[in-house]
């Protein structure tokens, strides 16, 4: 157990750990945990495309992998004269690449034939010289309609090329690495739940053990007529939870599935993007997830969810009591999403996407009501402005921000976070995020 939790860890349904009906009770908005308002960027950075889902390039340790003085980042894309709601039928990984951390190039696609329909989230990894992207494989390849079958898949044969500017290059093999057990893990002729998961493979190696490992977002089988959630079938539609693979090998390409990190039967039908970051001996989960994928009875918000624990493995103690990390303000409750953490300095910070603003709903399916020219108007489509948190035990706060698309060098100083949050940009006389604040 985390030496100075005050929280308490509880147990899952098919997992060691749990987020427990009391624990996400507790979810509420609070200075420390919301974010403030986002405004369109001054520049937008690739703008042919829209931008959402995004990861890094990493090496084995999980550092931010610098490929001769480059970094780069992955992301799913879409034209960006599609109306934002379609995107993911077609959605593309592209990457984008920065020697300053600022300042990104659209490099392009990555693959030319993936597996699946079309490519959703997954990870990178830089070992050796060698990219290996891990991603979901939507849809069956051939089907004549959009199906939403998901598979975990790794390509392997990428190499970064620095001459003359920079490029990834192949030939890339694809290999479908997990499917769906059944029993571990939920197949989507089991679902009963509003939206099925297999996805968003995320690599990483314990720094502690050695160990090579595979998180991913999953379902919970949960029978149908058992006691679970007090017999309410309602409630037990909700089974999320975040999938393990382990490789005996150390190979990228070798997974064995293990029993999932932490469930949320009963809690949350979505944990989204898992990731650890690893920092000061302790292991700190994070999950994406939405308001309307909460059970009966529980209200959340789209937001960054946390756990820690004291080895990978957990026992998974709810972060700031309830698990919320951070999440949109009330007046803007979709401006971002899909976020992603990595440690830098002292502070954690956590990229996303730019989602919906200027948009004030109850419910993110009210987009639809609006004109084409309105939710066009009102996505961002590109990264969103960095936050900054500070992480401490089991309790987290939000001290600031910085730029959109802003990942800062490894030797980077961060500016005070006690400096002014708004700046004017002069030409429209709106306030937008710049620096970082309280």
């Amino acid at each position: 157990m985390v030496p100075d939790s005050s929280g308490q860890a509880a147990s899952g349904y098919g997992a060691r750990s749990g987020w427990s009906r009391e624990h996400a009770g507790r979810i509420e908005r609070t200075t420390d945990n919301t974010a403030p308002i986002f405004y369109p960027p001054a520049t937008e950075q690739a703008p042919d495309v829209h931008v959402w889902d995004t990861w890094l390039l990493r090496d084995r340790d999980g550092t931010i992998a610098e490929v001769d003085g480059y970094r780069v980042a992955f992301s799913l894309t879409a034209p960006a004269d599609l109306l934002p709601g379609k995107r993911h039928d077609v959605a593309t990984i592209r990457y984008f690449y920065s020697t300053n951390g600022q300042t990104w190039h659209n490099g392009g696609p990555v693959f030319e034939e993936p597996l699946g329909q079309r490519t959703w989230a997954g990870s990178a990894l830089y070992d050796d010289g060698e990219i290996y992207v891990f991603y979901t494989a939507a849809g069956e390849q051939g089907a004549d309609e959009l199906t939403y079958t998901q598979r975990i898949v790794g390509a392997s044969g990428g190499r970064a090329v620095t001459t003359d500017g920079f490029r990834i290059e192949g030939p890339w093999t694809h290999h479908e690495l997990i499917r769906p057990d059944g029993e571990r893990y939920e197949r989507e002729d089991q679902s009963r739940g509003m939206i099925y998961t297999f996805r968003d493979p995320w690599f990483f190696e314990d720094p502690a053990t050695g160990e090579t490992y595979l998180l991913f977002e999953a379902n919970t089988p949960v029978p149908e007529g058992s006691d679970t959630c007090g017999g309410d079938a309602a409630q037990q539609a909700f089974n999320g939870s975040v999938g393990l693979a382990h490789s005996p090998t150390g190979d990228p390409l070798d997974w064995e599935p293990q029993d999932p990190l932490l469930d949320s039967v009963c809690v949350n039908q979505e944990l989204e993007r898992p990731h650890v970051v690893h920092r000061d001996g302790r292991y700190y989960l994070f999950v994406s997830s939405h308001m309307h994928t909460f059970a009966p009875g529980l209200a959340g918000y789209d937001a960054l969810y946390g756990f820690v624990a004291d080895s990978l493995r957990g026992e998974y103690v709810p972060l700031n009591d309830s698990g919320l990390v951070a999440t949109n303000p009330a007046n803007a409750p979709f401006q971002a999403y899909s976020w992603m953490a990595f440690p830098h300095r002292e502070e954690v910070l956590v990229q996303s996407f730019f989602n919906y603003y200027d948009f004030d709903a109850d419910s993110l399916d009210l987009v639809s009501e609006l004109s084409e020219d309105e939710q066009m108007r009102r996505f961002g489509g590109t990264l969103g402005p960095t936050l900054r948190l500070s992480v401490e035990g089991t309790r987290t706060k939000i001290l600031g921000t910085l730029d959109h698309w802003e990942i800062p060098l490894p030797d980077e100083d961060l500016p005070p976070t006690d400096r002014e949050l708004f700046r004017r940009t002069g030409d429209s006389g709106r306030e937008s995020y710049h620096g970082s604040g309280t």
